[in-house]
């Protein structure tokens, strides 16, 4: 049963992600910064950054890279965090 209620979970998340993209034709999906970009240049176009990015991606794809890297770390750690917890638990019921 746990198992079967795991890959129902899983089938779900997969759905969950692949239908918005299915159902939602000749859409671009951007990110939070450049739509910030665009309301600031819409508001005040005379507003120039007070700083430049210390180091600049080469191109979309690294960018698009290093949020992988960085969702992957933090599923990474939520994971250990809640199997550690979990471990203990059973540890302590034992």
């Amino acid at each position: 049963m746990k198992k079967g209620m795991n890959w129902l979970l899983l089938l779900g998340v997969v759905i969950l992600a692949i239908v918005p993209l299915l159902l939602v034709q000749d859409s671009e999906f951007g990110g939070a910064d450049g739509a910030a970009e665009e309301a600031i240049t819409e508001i005040a176009p005379a507003y120039e950054p007070w700083f430049q990015p210390l180091l600049e991606p080469p191109g979309g794809e690294t960018e698009s890279l290093l949020f992988a890297v960085q969702a992957a770390v933090g599923a990474g750690v939520i994971g250990y965090a809640v199997g550690l917890y979990k471990g203990r638990l059973d540890r302590q019921k034992r």
